[in-house]
């Protein structure tokens, strides 16, 4: 797709370049049947399900009928909970969808005109009608996709930051909307950092909010300075064999501070390759996860390829690569590969979508690091083997709007 020359039907016929240009963390952009005839993709009663799983984090969000009024109630969510639920006013926020429906994580795909390593999740709220988490700020990009029902959203770019005491969420004291609409289903809002908002259901629906993150300047700073203390040699020790007489004990020479400051500029001194290795690693991690899982026959896995064999990737796993060179490094859940120059071309079909058909990957197919890559991507977990019959053309189709037969806590309530 040429991202940038025609008009794609989910920006409501803006190009790529348009948008980014003219709305991308600047202005929001409401698109009225972004997909239209949009069938969600997880029902409510299938996200209702995931709420009550252990391993999937999630939130019940109450503005009335709880001890206090925006009570949240953390997840896993008992069944007992869910069943005492009143008839209005209540939300609940399971996170991470994308990693666990499948079909949620192909919806993704529809926002490739951005950079993947910037997607956050996929966060989907089930209300109630008038449910609400209450007008907030967010400091993220979000575009707010909605799948059943209805809900009201008003924003103000202009407004008072001061929040309501004693709450278990960040709710505005004060808001006065500048705008606001009523979405339905396939309509989409999308808003750029800081903007206020609140959305209300008009009545019992669900809305699909796809956010897109962005490392903080601390993290990334404490990151990378952990990585360099790591590789700092930790037996060697502050020298001073030329050391003076000192005119006054208790101060710290300019001498001695030189001194130190050489150790912290040449242990800080940052490898250009270094540091791309750090950051790409860095931004594809998943906290928590260890995703080696199997061992691949690397034989069996080549004569799969050959035969035909696709790839998968798994819903919620993190890709992405850098140029090097003539070369290219890939990254996965926070791994790194270097790939020599004969390879480096399969580092944009193996981040580019989420299923990879055999004719995508033939340039390489009978290259044997090309199989090592892949037999410990296939370990990890990042992909998956599909041996099904291989689609007519590229990987690159369109995902279609099937809906699921069933099916990090963030302070972004969107």
């Amino acid at each position: 797709m040429a991202r940038g020359s025609s008009g794609l039907p989910i920006l409501g016929g803006l190009t790529a370049a348009r948008f980014l240009r003219r709305h991308w963390q600047k202005r929001p952009l409401l698109v009225r049947g972004a997909i239209p005839r949009f069938e969600p993709p997880v029902t409510p009663g299938a996200l209702l399900g995931l709420a009550r799983r252990p391993d999937v984090e999630s939130r019940l969000v109450l503005e009335k009928d709880g001890r206090r009024p925006w009570q949240v109630v953390p997840g896993p969510l008992h069944s007992r909970v869910l069943s005492r639920l009143p008839a209005s006013h209540w939300t609940v926020l399971v996170h991470g969808v994308d990693v666990h429906v499948p079909d949620v994580a192909d919806l993704v795909e529809r926002f490739d005109f951005l950079p993947r390593w910037r997607v956050d999740d996929v966060m989907v709220s089930l209300a109630a009608p008038a449910g609400s988490v209450g007008p907030h700020v967010d400091r993220y990009d979000v575009f707010l996709l909605q799948g059943q029902g209805r809900r009201r959203w008003r924003i103000a770019r202009h407004f008072d930051p001061e929040h309501r005491p004693g709450l278990d969420l960040r709710v505005l004291r004060r808001f006065r909307a500048e705008a606001e609409w009523i979405l339905g289903p396939g309509d989409m809002l999308y808003l750029p950092p800081g903007m206020a908002h609140h959305g209300v259901a008009l009545d019992e629906g669900t809305t699909f909010s796809i956010g897109f993150r962005a490392p903080s300047h601390a993290l990334l700073l404490a990151g990378f300075l952990h990585r360099l203390v790591q590789q700092a040699d930790r037996a060697r020790l502050y020298e001073d064999g030329d050391l003076s007489p000192a005119r006054e004990p208790g101060e710290i020479s300019p001498a001695a501070v030189r001194r130190l400051r050489a150790i912290v500029v040449r242990g800080g001194r940052v490898d250009s390759e270094a540091f791309a290795r750090f950051a790409g690693e860095h931004l594809t991690e998943r906290g928590g996860e260890d995703s080696r899982r199997s061992r691949v026959d690397a034989a069996a896995l080549a004569r799969s390829l050959r035969a035909g064999a696709g790839l998968v990737r798994r819903p919620g796993a993190r890709l992405a690569f850098m140029r090097s060179g003539r070369g290219a490094l890939l990254f996965a859940d926070g791994a790194s590969w270097r790939l020599a120059t004969g390879l480096a071309g399969a580092a944009g079909v193996l981040t580019r979508t989420r299923r990879i058909a055999a004719t995508d990957l033939r340039p390489w197919i009978r290259r044997s690091d090309l199989t090592a890559l892949v037999a410990d991507l296939l370990a990890r977990g990042v992909f998956r083997l599909d041996r099904s019959r291989p689609r007519a053309g590229s990987g690159r189709a369109r995902p279609g709007n099937r809906a699921a037969a069933g099916s990090r806590s963030r302070a972004r309530p969107r």
